[in-house]
């Protein structure tokens, strides 16, 4: 498996950074792989502010995986343009900048990466 999908898929199981309070972007879905449930609670939470960083990746990520290629490009490239920047955990346990998840994941996005053809790691 490609580690960078690893980051990018599960970059935001812990989408906060250590100061900032934790939210539910749909970790336990995204980590079973059930897409269409993701997506369901990703675009309905009235938790999540439409334009939350881990919201939009994890959205992005989610309609990728379901074939939804254009609305996934539409989440990342929200990420990029938005005044809100935070810092996100990786499954490995890096805190990386929001903006550059999104630009990893524009990238594998655009070499196929980011398909429901690409296999999840067990953890």
């Amino acid at each position: 498996m490609n580690t960078v999908f690893a980051v990018v898929a599960f970059s935001l199981l812990q989408p906060t950074a250590p100061e900032a309070q934790q939210v539910d972007v749909a970790a336990d879905e995204m980590a079973a792989e059930q897409n269409a449930a993701a997506i369901e609670h990703l675009e309905n939470s009235a938790d999540l502010d439409a334009d939350d960083p881990a919201r939009l990746m994890n959205l992005g990520v989610a309609y990728a995986r379901a074939g939804r290629f254009d609305e996934a490009r539409a989440m990342f490239e929200a990420v990029i343009s938005s005044d809100t920047r935070v810092r996100l955990e990786t499954v490995e346990g890096e805190w990386v900048d929001s903006r550059r998840l999104a630009y990893r994941a524009l990238a594998m996005l655009d070499k196929g990466q980011l398909d429901n053809r690409t296999r999840m790691a067990a953890r």
